[in-house]
């Protein structure tokens, strides 16, 4: 490893042993960086050095930021954390920074300025409730705190409860972060740190139990803006990026902020969108590229003829399973194809996708250039094409946890496990089944929810479902569906049974939902992903 630049060298000495790693040998020569690297500085400061100073960097209802205003905004946040007088915070190179807050041009400076100054970020959704930023605050060992005032009150109740003796700044209407910025210098040289020194601490959403926090590299950063935005999204200076997952989550941290910098384009961060709202900013600000979840496009899908979106030309879904019927949905409505991908936190972003005349409608894609990936048996080899297993991939990124005996069980060989079940056909091309624990043992049968999910869907009163293996004497488990309907449609015993034989006329009968429960809504992480274990431990009804 290279001299590391942190004299804080915590996130270094509690990665997992080297030998445990997976294999992150960089496949492309873009992926070659030198050994002495701020990623900030990389994204921004050369940006500016190139000629993009005047060009828009960022965007919201109440202002916009030129790439010149934006470094600026970062210079001076970058001076709050390091000075160790007057209006500053004292941290040292390597030390943690908890980040918290919606979507803003704010928290974008707040998460530049962290990565520039030599810090480490630690990005957190911001609905998480005192007991879950406690966690993060333990594990992390985090030693100051950039916080939206709107969010104060749950803030100082996990720092109490934590003990956390570092500081809490907080910006926004009741905050002192921008007045503390206006008493700093406007320039701030970048820290000089290794190209593999950790700058990201991301924690995984949690839709299985206990968040895990990813560790990532500086040279890391720059790897997941150099492989699906050159290679599968075209992303260009003109283009302009909207969506609604948090910065706090890698999927938006990536889509809305590191990939438009990387290209001199111009990000749009809004929060609280709905539906009707994404689209009417897709409208305002003539958007080009949209990241959002497929739950979004469904829900978008019957609205857009309301919206002038000729400006949109592509839109990328991920976060979850991709249904054909959402797909179809979609491009019928917009005539785009949606760029469907599969990322996860520990690999930072997407590793498989596929665009343009590339995508196979019901195939998530291939490994983007730079990614190399293949399905395995029981055994750790790799299964022939058609054959169902386990999801493997490398590349220039990869998993090593925080201080966590499970990073044994997601690396091995040399490969990332996603825990998803896929095949791969003749052509490279891999299909999604399930999670791997999601896949239903009925009566000798497997059966993959999704695919359960996706023929429920197609019927017109279903609004969203999710199906997860339920405990039977008799079989070992059967199919549940819980469903949630459309305004117009009544719940009961009678729309349950049109609903199985629905699916009994969709897939193989022995498939359809024994057991079909209602309701108001599905639980979800705050980054939009279905919590099936939530579901699972619900009540016997």
């Amino acid at each position: 490893m290279i001299a590391t630049g942190y004299t804080d060298t915590f996130a270094r000495d509690n990665l997992p042993p080297r030998e445990l790693w997976p294999d992150m040998t960089p496949l492309l020569p873009a992926l070659h960086y030198p050994e002495r690297l701020n990623c900030a500085a990389a994204l921004l400061d050369q940006m500016v050095a190139k000629g993009h100073g005047a060009s828009p960097a960022i965007h919201s209802y109440k202002l916009s930021w030129t790439y010149a205003e934006l470094l600026e905004k970062v210079d001076r946040i970058a001076h709050v954390l390091r000075a160790s007088r007057g209006n500053g915070l004292g941290l040292e190179a390597g030390n943690r920074v908890l980040l918290r807050g919606a979507n803003s041009p704010m928290m974008a400076a707040c998460a530049l300025a962290v990565l520039k100054a030599g810090c480490v970020l630690v990005p957190t959704m911001p609905l998480l409730r005192a007991k879950e930023l406690s966690v993060a605050i333990d594990k992390a060992k985090v030693n100051a705190v950039l916080c939206c005032a709107a969010l104060a009150e749950e803030m100082e109740l996990a720092r109490s409860q934590t003990g956390m003796a570092g500081p809490a700044v907080y910006f926004g209407e009741g905050g002192t972060l921008e007045r503390m910025m206006e008493a700093q210098p406007s320039s701030f040289a970048a820290a000089d740190t290794a190209a593999d020194d950790v700058c990201i601490i991301g924690f995984t959403s949690g839709t299985t139990g206990v968040p895990k926090g990813t560790m990532h590299f500086h040279r890391d950063v720059l790897a997941i803006c150099d492989c699906f935005p050159r290679s599968t999204l075209g992303s260009a200076a003109s283009d302009v990026f909207i969506g609604t997952p948090p910065l706090a989550f890698t999927f938006g941290l990536g889509g809305l902020l590191l990939f438009p910098l990387r290209v001199g384009a111009a990000a749009v961060l809004l929060d609280r969108l709905t539906p009707d709202l994404l689209l009417k900013a897709i409208q305002d600000f003539r958007a080009t590229i949209c990241f959002t979840a497929p739950t979004f496009y469904r829900l978008m899908a019957p609205l857009v003829q309301d919206y002038d979106l000729t400006s949109l030309q592509k839109a990328v879904s991920a976060g979850e399973a991709l249904p054909n019927a959402t797909r179809t949905l979609w491009r019928e409505s917009t005539g785009l194809e949606i760029i469907d991908g599969i990322g996860a936190t520990e690999m930072l972003h997407i590793f498989i996708s596929a665009s343009g005349d590339a995508v196979r409608p019901g195939a998530t894609g291939k490994a983007i250039p730079g990614y190399q990936a293949c399905v395995l048996g029981p055994d750790g080899e790799a299964l022939p094409p058609g054959e169902v297993g386990q999801l493997a991939v490398k590349g220039p990124t990869g998993c090593r946890y925080l201080d966590d005996a499970r990073q044994q069980q997601y690396v091995r060989n040399g490969w990332n496990l996603t825990g998803d079940a896929y095949r791969m056909d003749q052509d490279g091309y891999f299909w999604y089944h399930a999670r791997t624990d999601d896949m239903i043992i009925s009566a000798g049968y497997n059966i993959a929810a999704p695919e359960v999910e996706e023929a429920l869907m197609c019927h017109p009163a279903v609004a969203e479902c999710a199906v997860v293996g339920w405990p039977d004497e008799e079989r070992g488990q059967i199919v549940k569906a819980f469903v949630v309907l459309r305004p117009g449609h009544e719940a009961g015993a009678e729309l349950a049974r049109t609903l199985q034989e629905h699916v009994k006329q969709t897939v193989a009968p022995y498939k359809y939902p024994r057991a079909v429960e209602f309701l108001a809504a599905l639980p979800r992480t705050q980054s939009g992903k279905l919590q099936r274990h939530v579901l699972r431990s619900a009540p016997l009804k």
